[in-house]
């Protein structure tokens, strides 16, 4: 192949880059960057993103209710469901929708976590009194995630 000023360009080297994507796998690091003469080559791992429920699917993690850390210290705790921002409070000056010692009722709002523009509520999935928050607002979270630990009446 030539480029436009005449002079030779060994293409894409596919096969190496196959092999940077499998050292990529196997490395488990988010990025590898390879430069030789003028061809650079950047490659970079997505994270796996579960599939967002769907609007008729409430937004609970479905092992939320079997945590093994929250059964060994009789806490139970509440994870995201999904990839996003971090939010305790519905608005920016707004009142936060819980503080620890509140007591909560099974589908009370807790935060939003905001993915893609959408701000998704998430709600408790037992009644209790929210003994310790574990995420920062406006800080973002990954699926899974513990976001609050509620001891259960």
């Amino acid at each position: 192949m030539k480029e436009s000023n005449g002079q030779e360009n060994p293409g894409l080297p596919l096969g190496e880059v196959e092999k940077l994507i499998e050292l990529l796998k196997e490395s488990g690091v988010g990025e590898i960057r390879v430069k030789k003469g003028d061809l650079e080559i950047s490659v970079k791992a997505t994270p796996e993103v579960p599939a967002p429920p769907t609007a008729s699917e409430p937004l609970r993690h479905p092992d939320a209710e079997s945590s093994p850390s929250a059964e060994s210290n009789g806490f139970h705790t509440i994870k995201s469901p999904l990839v996003g921002t971090f939010y305790r409070a519905p608005a920016p000056g707004e009142d936060t929708f819980v503080e620890v010692g509140d007591s909560v009722k099974a589908g009370q709002t807790l935060c939003i976590v905001e993915a893609m523009k959408l701000m998704n509520e998430i709600p408790a999935d037992v009644s209790g009194e929210i003994v310790e928050i574990l995420a920062e607002n406006s800080a973002g979270v990954e699926y899974d995630e513990p976001l609050f630990r509620i001891k259960p009446e």
